[in-house]
């Protein structure tokens, strides 16, 4: 992992190069993730190369912050992104769900913006749940259950990456994932959506029962430079359980878009 110091905290980040060459592409994990979630992305398969996945603070290897949920928070992680993004010279800003939230934020609230982004599992505004929000703060292995039940993350609830997802979420721990879900209730840009004015693609997965099909298309007509696609046979986690079709997909637009 290579790292950058920014904001009196130290960020975390994986840059992977193929022999392909294109656009730099840099992902942002969603609550109680890291940037493992998007290892069939910055492998030598995925859409674009070089390929820089972080962790948000208080995820995987990078330092944590003292925020609490909230603009506070998003703030903070909008600054990891920025942070790694200028680092990296990345040109295409990818989000899923948090992450998602987090790139909209970077678009409408930093003077960094990339060319293009990709929302994958996520819209303009995220909110949570009651049941689970008092999972998260009183029983959190229901939160961690319910997570990984039929249609949320996954839509094949055998799928060989569900055990991965369990232990990262493990590792990342009840405070942080916690934090990443009521900052997600709080975030709603549905009238700023106008202010985005890069390429955008939402992507969402068929089957997704936590951010479903509304929300992208909502992302996909309000902005000015949006359009939508869905990923069959895949819920929350389509760049999972759909890599290929998912990376395809993202393929396809980068091309166009930058």
């Amino acid at each position: 992992m290579e790292q950058v110091s920014h904001d009196g905290r130290v960020t975390a980040y994986r840059q992977t190069q193929s022999t392909a060459t294109g656009p730099t592409a840099l992902y942002v994990h969603g609550s109680g993730a890291t940037h493992r979630v998007w290892g069939r992305q910055y492998a030598p398969s995925g859409p674009t190369h070089p390929a820089v996945a972080l962790d948000l603070s208080g995820h995987g290897d990078s330092e944590d912050i003292d925020t609490n949920a909230g603009t506070t928070t998003l703030d903070a992680y909008a600054d990891d992104v920025v942070a790694v993004g200028r680092e990296t010279d990345a040109e295409v800003l990818i989000g899923n769900s948090l992450g998602g939230a987090v790139a909209q934020w970077v678009a409408l609230e930093r003077d960094w913006t990339p060319a293009a982004i990709v929302l994958l599992g996520t819209g303009p505004e995220l909110p949570v749940f009651e049941g689970l929000q008092e999972w998260l703060a009183d029983d959190w292995d229901r939160a961690v259950e319910f997570l990984h039940e039929r249609d949320r993350l996954f839509h094949d609830t055998d799928h060989e990456a569900l055990a991965r997802s369990r232990e990262q979420m493990a590792a990342v721990g009840q405070a942080v994932t916690r934090r990443d879900f009521m900052t997600c209730h709080g975030f709603d840009v549905r009238d700023r959506l106008d202010e985005i004015d890069v390429p955008v693609l939402a992507i969402c997965g068929e089957h997704d029962k936590l951010t479903p099909r509304a929300y992208h298309e909502t992302l996909a007509n309000e902005i000015p430079h949006g359009e939508v696609s869905f990923v069959p046979d895949a819920a929350h986690l389509a760049m999972v359980e759909q890599a290929k079709v998912f990376n395809d997909s993202m393929a396809s637009f980068i091309q166009d878009a930058v």
